[in-house]
Parts: C-alpha cells; structure tokens; sequence
C-alpha cells in the first residue's frame, strides 16, 4: 500500500497499484452446494461453511498472487448486484432483457430482478459478508456494492414499476437511501474502501443504447447526470479522511459477453468532473473501450485504475504490452496517480466466465508483477 501525501482539499486515501476488481471463480464445490441449498437438500448454514472455506482459499489465492487490496471474490452472491433483491422487499421475478455480445450472444434478461412493490429494506446488504472479511482478510480489504443508478436500467420496467415508483427518479431516490444506509454500517464497521460497480453507466456512452434511450423519450446526457446526482447522494456522508471511494465502470461481463462498447467520450466530462470518488477503475482491455484520450478530464490527484488485463479470455497478455498502454496512459494522466487492474471480475454472475481458476490466478499474477515493475 503506497499512501499519497494529503493536498489541500483531497482526501486522505489509500493507493493499491494492483487490484482485482471484485468478483473470482466460484470453486466446483460451492456452485453445487449453492443448487443443493436452493433445492432444499442441505441447510443455509452448510452452504456458509462451504463458503467461508472457498473465501479462505480466495484470500490465499490473492496473496500468494501479490495483489494489495483484497476481496472475498463476491463468493456468497449470485450475481455481483442481486444482493440488493435479496436484501430489500418489493423486487419481483421479472427480467429487463439485454442484448449481449461476444460467446453465445443474444438476448438474455438481466440477473437483477424488477421492482414491482414499494421498497422496504429488511436486511443489511453485506451483513453476511463483513464478519470473515474483517476478520480473515491477510491485509486491507474493500467492500463492493452495486451504485443505486444501476437499478434504474437494470430493474425499472414500464408497466410493473411505473404502478410504484412513476419515474425513474422516484427509484432512484428511494435506492440511494438504502444503499446511504449500508455504507453508514460498513463505515461504522470498519471499512475503508468501498468500490462502487456501475457497468450500467455504459448505457450512457454506447452510440446504440444512447439511440435506443432517445427512442423511448429520454435523454441521455439528462439521465447520465441524474444517476451520476444519486449516486453522490448515496455517499455524501462518508468520512473521506479514512475512507477511499472506488467506481469501477465496465460494459458488461457474464459468460465472457458484454452488452455495450463504446469509447468514454460522451461520460468523460460528467463522469470524471461531478462523480465524488478517489478512484475510477475503468475497462480498457480491448478497442470496445476506446482510448485514453477522455483521462485528460480527470481531476488532479484522483487514480485512474486502468482494467488492462482481461477477465473474459484465459490468454495472458504480453506484460511489455501492458507497460507500454500504461505509458500511452500517462501522457493524460500522472503516472503516479495510476494503477493496474482486470478489466472486470472474473464472475460477476455465480455462472463464472470463459476460463478456469489456474488461468485466474495467472492474470492476477501478471497484474501484480507488472505494478511491481512500473511504479517499485
């Protein structure tokens, strides 16, 4: 961990040179006995203890791998943000339907199911999550929790939701408060990194999908600054003196598929300008992400993470390619406000994507290294 000096009206924050961006491979044992446990043939408590086994293992797996900052590989959820489902009543087994590309593309409904009642939050998010974190992590850990404008794409259908919350910014604002809520308890439990995932921000700078909203009455640009106003809300109270404030933007990742491409031109502005994060952990592993001119915008003395090391393909990528993109980085961005990451999670659905869990570490590994040589 390599700490900033403090400036003038910047947080005080930590740096972590090479991350994993959340999410890793569910073992063999633990998908099984996740079907077991949802058919009734083992108890919730069994299906934790598999867990925490598989969690302890993830934690080694990145030790040993060399990464700073660690996770628990989202290992207890099904999906990176059906949590939020799970945690809060008034979502209904509906599906908004995506388009996704890549290995067995086509249409497919999100895993984020629909709001179709009024909200009532009845548990914590991750209140299953904190305990073996806090007290089995081998060094500092973050938090990952799904930006509440996710859910105005992912979980707002026409004629289920509009009965209960008649606009998008009606969801929106009841969803900041849950998700304020939770960061308020992993603050006061001790957190001090939590990463924000908000793949649906690339809704927002896709030329299809920026088409498709203007087609159904909406504006773009207009949403984009409200789901950027809501999801400052929802961290408006953290202390930022001991609390660093991660986003990681990406375009879609189940299966290896992704559903949006599309450079950060028409975001950059808003979305590195207005956003109140210390770090933006953006996908840049193939020409579906554009170029690095739009880092020019970010603000002085906030990280850019860039996700260089892809998740979708077990082929490893040549390290003297990955310095040499960092260096094409640093022409818009300080190469000390830099670091190194995968370009998304290795299973933001339980399903996992197209690689195995040797070829997993393996990517860690090179992310580590590689951050080790540029900035050791």
């Amino acid at each position: 961990m390599i700490a900033p000096a403090p400036q003038r009206g910047t947080p005080v924050t930590a740096k972590f040179r090479a991350e994993n961006v959340g999410s890793l491979l569910r073992p063999p044992e633990l998908l099984k006995a996740r079907s077991e446990c949802a058919q009734g043939r083992i108890a919730l408590d069994a299906l934790r203890e598999i867990e925490d086994r598989a969690i302890l293992q993830a934690f080694e797996g990145q030790r040993k791998a060399g990464i700073g900052i660690y996770t628990d590989g989202e290992l207890r959820r099904g999906s990176w943000l059906t949590d939020m489902a799970d945690a809060v009543e008034g979502f209904v087994p509906d599906k908004v339907m995506l388009e996704w590309k890549g290995p067995g593309g086509g249409a497919e409904g999100s895993t984020a199911q629909v709001v179709g009642a009024k909200l009532r939050k009845v548990r914590r998010l991750t209140g299953h999550e904190l305990p073996l974190l806090k007290k089995s992590a081998p060094g500092p850990f973050k938090i990952t929790l799904p930006a509440p404008s996710n859910f105005m794409v992912a979980s707002y259908k026409r004629g289920v939701t509009d009965k209960f919350y008649p606009t998008h910014a009606d969801l929106l604002h009841a969803l900041v408060e849950f998700i304020r809520d939770e960061i308020r308890y992993v603050v006061g439990e001790g957190v001090n990194y939590i990463q924000f995932d908000a793949p649906y921000y690339s809704h927002y700078l896709d030329p299809t999908t920026r088409e498709q909203m203007r087609s159904h009455g909406f504006d773009p640009d207009e949403e984009f600054s409200k789901s950027v106003a809501g999801d400052n809300a929802a961290l408006r109270d953290v202390p930022r003196d001991r609390v660093t404030l991660g986003l990681h933007v990406c375009r879609g990742n189940s299966r290896s598929r992704w559903y949006t491409e599309g450079g950060y031109d028409a975001i950059a502005e808003k979305l590195f300008g207005s956003l109140d994060v210390d770090c933006f952990l953006l996908e840049y592993d193939g020409a579906r992400a554009g170029g690095f001119e739009p880092l020019r915008l970010v603000p002085r003395g906030k990280t850019v993470v860039l996700g260089l090391v892809t998740t979708k393909e077990p082929a490893l990528e040549s390290q003297d390619d990955l310095r040499r993109r960092i260096d094409e980085a640093a022409r818009y961005v300080p190469l000390e406000n830099l670091a190194l990451s995968t370009q998304c999670g290795f299973a933001s659905v339980a399903a996992g994507n197209l690689l195995t869990i040797d070829d997993q570490w393996r990517k860690l590994e090179l992310v580590a290294d590689t951050a080790r040589k540029v900035w050791s």
